[in-house]
């Protein structure tokens, strides 16, 4: 089912009625969710990306724009009209009732032509409990079971419905850091096995990355950017976005163009064309530093953190923005941890350079 949102804007009414501003949560976004795509909605919390879920599901109403589905204009649509399934953060399993009962309720909720037979109905449960594995675990009540298991029972009560469009409003955030892993890739494989449109909600980067077929980037209720994961990464429209995506975050430096030369402090670091002489800011990802003794920019060394494969190169250098500056190396490099400096040339690829005032991409 594709979904477009047309202008869709949100504003809530201050509190304080006398002297407040409206809260403008989301800002005339447009966006068309493809057929059968898994969409990741992401930005820092208050960004406005629960909100826009909640205005597709028609849990709030929208202060301006539409909502489509399909062809069929659902913004005035009460939820149940809609035919969406919405998974919340907390799970909101009814604790009284085993999992088979909890993935039922839906069903046993439908009225008039929709409604089912029981027979029906039970199939249609183990049917969704088998998509998420938890065939076996029926009997059970939400108590007697992990955070893990009690999210997949979640995921299958919104899909017993088959509803057009699954809704996820950061479904990983209750669990562990090996169970998110495990956990978002079963959401991938069940949104694939399904081919059900899905709108997932997160503030984490590398989980949306991880699953999205294409990322939307947020910022106080504006996008930022929309784009496949790894587009997005390697060519981010703004400072923000750039900063937003990427573990270990990329390094950013006060720096400066000159005569077609860009400089981190004193340092001309790489030859670059078609910009005027200005004062930017400098974005580097971590993996675009390369070890070389003759390279141009140096850093003072403070450590190294060896990860495996690779081996994260911790200095500093005046002109960063960060207390630190992390490179990524490849493991078979050697670092003299007894230099007090480290040099490096750049790859001109994950080197971005923006504007200092208003944060965009400078394009070299």
């Amino acid at each position: 089912m594709k979904v477009v949102l047309q202008n869709l804007t949100k504003i809530f009414p201050s509190r304080d009625k006398k002297a407040g501003k409206e809260v403008v949560a989301v800002n005339d976004f447009s966006f068309e969710i493809p057929d059968g795509k898994l969409i990741g909605l992401l930005g820092p919390s208050g960004c406005g990306k629960s909100t826009t879920l909640y205005m597709i599901s028609g849990l709030q109403k929208p202060t301006g724009g539409q909502i489509f589905f399909g062809d069929d204009d659902v913004t005035n649509l009460p939820t149940e009209s809609r035919g969406v399934g919405l998974v919340f953060q907390n799970y909101a399993l009814y604790p009284h009732m085993t999992v088979k009962q909890n993935i039922l309720f839906p069903l046993q909720n439908l009225k008039g032509a929709d409604k089912m037979s029981k027979k029906d109905m039970l199939e249609r449960a183990y049917h969704a409990a088998k998509l998420v594995q938890i065939e076996d675990l029926m009997d059970r009540k939400p108590g007697e079971m992990s955070g893990g298991q009690q999210q997949r029972v979640a995921i299958a009560r919104a899909l017993v419905k088959m509803p057009r469009v699954l809704l996820l409003d950061e479904p990983l955030s209750n669990l562990d850091a090996r169970l998110r892993l495990q956990t978002r890739e079963e959401i991938r494989r069940i949104q694939r096995e399904t081919g059900i449109t899905t709108i997932f909600v997160t503030h984490d980067q590398e989980e949306a990355m991880s699953i999205s077929d294409m990322i939307v980037v947020m910022k106080l209720g504006v996008v930022q950017q929309i784009g496949a994961p790894q587009e997005v990464y390697d060519n981010p429209i703004n400072l923000f976005v750039a900063k937003f995506l990427g573990t270990p975050p990329i390094n950013v430096f006060d720096g400066a163009v000159k005569d077609g030369k860009l400089y981190i402090g004193e340092e001309a670091v790489l030859d670059i064309n078609g910009v005027a002489d200005q004062e930017v800011t400098v974005g580097i990802r971590p993996e675009g530093f390369v070890l070389d003794d003759n390279g141009p920019l140096t850093c003072k060394l403070t450590s190294l953190e060896v990860m495996g494969r690779d081996v994260s190169v911790v200095s500093e250098n005046a002109a960063s923005q960060n207390p630190v500056v992390r490179s990524i190396i490849n493991a078979d490099n050697k670092v003299d941890v007894s230099a007090e400096n480290v040099k490096y040339s750049l790859k001109a690829h994950k080197v971005f350079i923006f504007n200092k005032e208003t944060e965009e991409r400078i394009y070299f």
